[in-house]
Formats: structure tokens, C-alpha cells, sequence
């Protein structure tokens, strides 16, 4: 099933699938968990939209490369163009709120971190990103209070709110038009909390946002 943006209601977002735009350790406690220092600056980095596949349905898991790890996150989906946006030109681009995985090959991404290599490869292979269909933004609430949960076959394995981002949606989502133009239908991702780990074939998971969104699926 080809992958395309929609509401939890079934209504089509009638926007192109685009690129994916991410941040880098966007939690202290992430960062922590994987010896890593905390940015000063937001660390960015891109998805193709080659990377995006419905969450709503089993997901594949690469073999071939080591560790899979999971990292939920919060997605926001991109309505109007930004360029040097402003955070109110911001708040009027967003017009969708989901949840995604940020699959990440974690001993292709070590590997490639210590030979000072791009590690895209690790982070931006086909299937990397699956993404729930988006809540409008007036049923989400506040984007800074929403509970980021990931459970796996049954335990809780990441808890996390966004009111602990270190870089907060709007400010963040105008930094990033600073350097790449967002477009409609591109996807930001906004970090993820600690807890991540190793997702396997048969794994199942539930991921939720608050109280407002649950998505159940499972790796293959």
C-alpha cells in the first residue's frame, strides 16, 4: 500500500508526499542515553519521500545492517510554503498533527559517525519512515503538552511529553525553513524522547499522542 498523506477520519489531505525533516537529539535525556552531547544549535537532517510508508500497516524491518532501532515521534504535516518563516507563518502552515518512527540502522549510523562520514544511510533508506495519518491541529491542542508513547509487545518502552523538547515546534520548524524551503506536504519530525532500542520482525507496537491518536502495528 503507497503511502499517502491523509486525516484519522479518512478525508484526503490532497497534498503532494514530500520530504521529511528531522532534528537530532531535540531531548537531553536521548542524547544522554546514547553518550551523545546536547546540540546548540538544532542538528538537522533530511528524509526522502521515498522513506515514508503508512504506519497503519506492518512495516519492514532491514536485515542486512545490524540493530534497527525505533524513535517515536511527534510529525507535523506542512500545508503552504516557508521560507524564513516567522512563528506565525509557522502556526498557519501547520495543518496536520501524527505520529511516526524514525528508523534509524544504529550500527551503520555508529560505523559511519566514526569514519566522519554523512550517515544519511542510516536514517534515510527506503521504508524509514512510517507515519500515521495526521489529526487536524484544533483537535491536538497545545504542541508543547502532548505525551509521546511507544509501546512494545506489550511494555512501555518510551514515555516522554514535548513539553521537554529542547528546541519547541514553531521556533524550530522557522529555523529549519532558514535552510530548506518547506513545502506542502513535507513532514517535520520533532525528536524523539529516551527509550529507544532495537525493533525486530514480530515485534508488535502500539504509538500514541496523547489521548487523541493510537496506532497500532507491527514490524516485519
Amino acid at each position: 500500500m503507497q503511502y499517502k498523506h491523509q486525516y484519522v477520519d479518512g478525508t484526503d489531505a490532497n497534498l503532494p508526499v514530500g520530504k521529511v525533516v528531522c532534528v537530532g537529539r531535540n531531548y537531553a535525556d536521548h542524547a544522554a542515553e546514547l553518550n551523545n552531547p546536547v546540540p546548540t544549535t538544532p542538528m538537522l537532517f533530511i528524509k526522502p519521500s521515498t522513506a515514508i510508508v503508512p504506519l497503519s500497516r506492518p512495516f519492514e524491518v532491514p536485515v542486512d545492517f545490524g540493530s534497527v532501532h525505533f524513535e517515536t515521534e511527534m510529525a507535523v504535516l506542512i500545508g503552504q510554503p516557508l521560507k524564513n518563516a516567522t512563528h506565525a507563518e509557522v502556526d498557519e502552515a501547520i495543518v496536520g498533527v501524527g505520529i511516526a518512527l524514525d528508523l534509524t540502522l544504529r550500527d551503520l549510523q555508529s560505523k559511519l559517525k566514526q569514519q566522519g562520514h554523512p550517515w544519511e544511510k542510516a536514517k534515510g533508506f527506503d521504508g524509514s519512515c512510517p507515519l500515521s495519518a495526521f489529526l487536524e491541529p484544533v483537535a491536538v491542542g497545545d504542541l508543547q503538552d502532548q505525551q509521546i508513547r511507544l509501546t512494545v509487545n506489550g511494555q512501555v518502552r518510551q514515555n516522554g511529553n514535548s513539553s521537554h523538547m529542547l528546541n519547541k515546534v514553531h521556533p524550530l520548524i522557522a529555523y529549519m525553513s532558514h535552510y530548506f524551503t518547506l513545502l506542502p506536504g513535507d513532514v517535520v519530525l520533532t525528536g524523539t524522547p529516551a527509550g529507544v532500542g532495537a525493533v525486530n520482525p514480530g515485534d508488535k507496537l502500539l504509538l500514541e499522542l496523547g489521548s487523541q491518536l493510537r496506532v497500532e502495528t507491527q514490524a516485519i
